[in-house]
């Protein structure tokens, strides 16, 4: 990112292969819609390029390149939820657990366990991608989606829970 700041386009191509399909797998988990993570991943990476002066060399890229992703889902989940532009992540994940949630369906292991993981709420969903797919800290997550450490671990422990609870009869006879 540093080279990128400094002019160096090729840095913006080495940084884009790099975090690309993680960003694009962020979106795809979180919509369920290639299009949409298309979209979303070139919103993303217009608001880095358009925000690059203001990058501080001083972080990590992932975790300052995934908040601008946040921030870029948060303005989508925003619009699709009808919800005032002031929302944040603690109104999107209350009106998040209201949606209601369809039953789970037949399916081998690897099928369970992603449908498992659409069924959550988005704002449990989007914990643990971070978490497990991405390898982020709690606290990493809580800068990410500009809440609290404790929100996240609630939203973890919540998530996980359930889906132990949903894959229990697959995992174990």
């Amino acid at each position: 990112m540093s080279g990128y700041v400094a002019g160096d386009a090729r840095a913006f191509e080495r940084l884009f292969a790099r975090l690309a399909p993680r960003v694009h797998g962020f979106f795809l988990r979180s919509f369920r819609d290639s299009s949409v993570a298309d979209d979303l991943l070139q919103v993303t990476f217009m608001k880095v390029h358009r925000a690059r002066e203001q990058y501080d060399k001083g972080l990590k890229i992932a975790p300052w390149l995934f908040a601008v992703a946040a921030r870029v889902r948060v303005d989508e989940l925003r619009k699709r939820m009808r919800l005032p532009e002031d929302a944040d992540e603690e109104a999107l994940a209350l009106a998040d657990q209201q949606a209601p949630r369809d039953p789970p369906p037949d399916t081998d292991l690897q099928d369970a366990v992603r449908a498992a993981l659409e069924r959550l709420p988005e704002s449990q969903r989007v914990v643990i991608h971070l978490h497990r797919y991405e390898g982020m800290t709690f606290p990493e997550i809580a800068q990410v989606l500009k809440t609290t450490a404790g929100a996240v671990k609630l939203r973890a422990f919540r998530g996980y829970e359930t889906l132990r609870k949903e894959l229990k009869g697959v995992l174990a006879p």
